[in-house]
């Protein structure tokens, strides 16, 4: 089954990871801008975020849900300002989803596939960094790797709108082991970084 999508949604995910990007240049640049870390921000930070929100999006149209990914304007905003102050508040919006008929086992599978995501994808940048250590490509694979272990761990903190609560609500034992996976790989980033 294809992927529906539409222009509004490709428009606000590309403005999203375009202004996610230039907010974390901003913090490891440490405000003077930087094409390479630009870059670098785009390729990990956008995966993450790009990945995490497709992953959530592609689950719910399997289970016959509408879903699209909608930035928060303002919150962008508030994640370029926090940035010039020395941190991020990043919030750059969600797949709103549509279909009242959806049990707690399956939005329990559609919380649980962003965080998912960002663990494969902290595995991959980690699997770059053991290919090339030193230069660019590991920075990528370092910056890459601890971006998308952290995400994991934060989306699974089962509290208000984040996915945690969602995944804890459906399946303990699923919650269990989805946390134990994505907070060894934040300590495998900590440790490599």
């Amino acid at each position: 089954m294809p992927i529906r999508t539409s222009e509004t949604e490709i428009k606000h995910l590309v403005i999203a990871w375009l202004a996610i990007a230039f907010a974390f240049t901003i913090i490891l640049s440490d405000r003077r801008l930087s094409l390479s870390i630009f870059l670098i921000s785009a390729v990990t930070v956008g995966f993450a975020f790009i990945f995490h929100e497709l992953a959530h999006k592609v689950v719910a149209q399997r289970y016959g849900a509408w879903s699209e990914f909608r930035m928060a304007p303002l919150m962008l905003l508030l994640a370029v300002l926090t940035a010039f102050m020395g941190f991020i508040f990043a919030a750059p919006g969600a797949v709103m989803i549509f279909n009242p008929y959806l049990t707690e086992e399956e939005n329990g599978k559609i919380s649980l596939a962003g965080p998912m995501i960002n663990v494969i994808l902290a595995i991959l940048f980690f699997a770059l960094f053991l290919l090339a250590p030193s230069g660019i490509l590991g920075r990528i694979g370092t910056f890459g790797m601890m971006i998308n272990a952290w995400l994991a761990v934060f989306n699974l903190i089962p509290f208000g709108v984040l996915d945690g609560r969602k995944v804890l609500a459906w399946n303990k034992g699923v919650y269990g082991v989805a946390l134990s996976i994505a907070m060894s790989m934040l300590a495998v980033s900590m440790i490599v970084t």
